[in-house]
């Protein structure tokens, strides 16, 4: 019996000291985004930042090191909800677009003003939702990467953000502590 309590203390030892160490690591929160062109074509997309050195106001643009942002990806789809194309346009903290455009309020969880998205590293045929958030946004395709692009689609401006659920690291060491004592109980029962 001694040994049960012994193993249960010293299961919760660890996972107390583990989420201390978890907690002072980077947090980052995402989210998900969508948008409806007027013709069926759409967009949906993902994007990521570490909640604990975001400022209110998050605004990148342009290719190379993002102040804030860890990752954006974003995928365009025909009105019968064919894939299109695929963009990561911020992997690891780095932008790869030269026309990337990105504002989100933190506090109110909105994207808003200037947005443009999707291709930017000088392939031609690379897609794009561009535009400004709330006035008019349009999912265009590269001609010849210097003036000329097709329209696909266009809306209002309108865009949905949506956090996406990811458990918290306490939550998950919380599950991993219940395991580890239930399967130190199930072996002292075996023993027995």
């Amino acid at each position: 019996m001694k040994n049960i309590f012994t193993t249960i203390a010293a299961t919760a030892a660890t996972s107390v000291a583990l989420s201390l160490v978890m907690a002072q690591q980077a947090q980052a929160i995402a989210f998900n985004f969508n948008w409806q062109g007027d013709s069926g074509y759409s967009a949906t997309g993902m994007f990521s930042y570490d909640e604990t050195t975001a400022p209110t106001i998050i605004s990148e643009s342009g290719p190379g090191p993002t102040n804030y942002l860890q990752s954006l990806m974003v995928s365009f789809f025909d009105p019968g909800g064919n894939p299109l194309q695929s963009f990561n346009t911020v992997a690891n903290g780095v932008s790869e677009s030269r026309f990337f455009q990105f504002n989100f309020d933190t506090s109110t969880q909105t994207l808003f003003g200037a947005f443009d998205v999707g291709g930017g590293t000088g392939v031609i045929g690379e897609q794009f939702l561009q535009g400004t958030i709330g006035d008019g946004l349009r999912l265009v395709q590269d001609v010849d990467q210097i003036s000329q692009s097709i329209e696909l689609d266009r809306n209002s401006g309108e865009i949905t953000v949506s956090a996406k659920s990811v458990p918290e690291p306490a939550s998950v060491l919380g599950l991993v502590a219940l395991g580890a004592m239930g399967v130190g109980s199930a072996l002292k029962r075996k023993k027995a």
